[in-house]
Parts: C-alpha cells; structure tokens; sequence
C-alpha cells in the first residue's frame, strides 16, 4: 500500500490514531477504575497493565516505522539527488509579490523542481486544492537555496500561496490556478 496524495494519507493516519486514542483512553479509565477500588490492585494485575503501556509504545513507535516508505514524497527527498526533474520553474518573491509564469502545465507524474528565491522576507510557498487543502509547501528564506521537489499524483488546477507570516500584506500573496496538472482519464478522475 502506497499512498498518492496528502488526502488519502491524512485518511488513513486519522483512522489510525482514533484507534490509538480510543486504546489510550481506556488505559487511562482502568487506571482509573483501579484507583477508586478499595482493594489495591495486586502485583498481578500490574503485570498485565505494564504489558499494555509496552503494546502502546510498542504500536505507536511501529506505526510511524512502517508507514514512512508508504508516503510517497519521503524517498523522493531522501533520493533527489539522483533524480532528475521533468520541469523546474523558478519563482521570485519580493514585496509581498510572486514573481512566476502565469500558469505552470504539467502532465500527471511528472517532477517538478521548484525554485524559489526571496529578496527581503521569509515567505511560504504552499500549493493547494481548490477546496483549500494544502498538497505541499516549503519556507522561503532570504539569502538560502530554497526548493521543492515534487512528483504530481493528482489532477486539477492548484492555487499558490504564502505560508508563512511576513506581515499584514502576505494575506494577499495568493495566485488562483497558477498550477494546472493535465493527464488523468476522464471517467476516473485522478486514477
């Protein structure tokens, strides 16, 4: 199982810790329990108590353990440089002002190479849905190698905006459908 889009891993990692949450929760109301009883707990009870809390790190470190190859940008970033993209836009920042082509096309599965310099602030560069959910970003700094390497899994037109805070004017910093993905089959959607 290998994720291809921000949404369906936030999907997943939202049924997973529900369940870890759920089984947290009930350790702490038997832990509860045993405090309003009259009779202590046992030496015996503590064994299995003890067992559990071991499942729950044991669960919550495996998780994380199993799933970082399933998200799809972590070996791409681990490997970039041994990757070559298909396109790369440079992007200028400056005065609370994008500076890039006006539309960027690209073709479902290509990479991309973003480059982004800012000239006085540290900006955000973030790409989102048109629903308003985010598909990746990175930080814009003054005077530092700012880029992004990104392979595009899912059609549509994505927004781009600041996503950091670099005043009352970054509220404004927003180009509508400057990035259009093309490619996917017309029944399925982004199949």
């Amino acid at each position: 199982m290998a994720f291809q889009t921000s949404i369906e891993l936030l999907r997943f990692h939202w049924v997973a810790y529900s369940i870890y949450a759920a089984i947290i929760i009930s350790v702490v109301a038997w832990f509860g329990y045993n405090l309003t009883r009259e009779e202590k707990a046992k030496s015996v009870v503590r064994i299995p108590f003890y067992g559990y809390i071991a499942f729950l790190v044991a669960g919550g470190v495996g998780h994380h353990i199993f799933t970082y190859n399933m998200i799809p940008w972590v070996s791409e970033d681990i490997m970039r440089h041994n990757i070559t993209p298909d396109k790369s836009f440079d992007i200028e920042i400056a005065n609370h002002q994008f500076k890039m082509p006006e539309k960027m096309e690209i073709k479902k599965g290509e990479k991309v190479f973003f480059n982004a310099t800012s000239h006085d602030l540290t900006y955000g560069f973030g790409l989102f849905r048109q629903d308003g959910t985010l598909v990746t970003q990175m930080q814009v700094n003054p005077g530092s190698r700012n880029d992004l390497l990104w392979t595009f899994n899912e059609c549509g037109e994505f927004d781009v905006m600041s996503t950091e805070y670099a005043g009352p004017e970054g509220n404004s910093m927003k180009v509508k459908k400057a990035v259009v993905v093309t490619g996917c089959d017309q029944k399925g959607g982004n199949s």
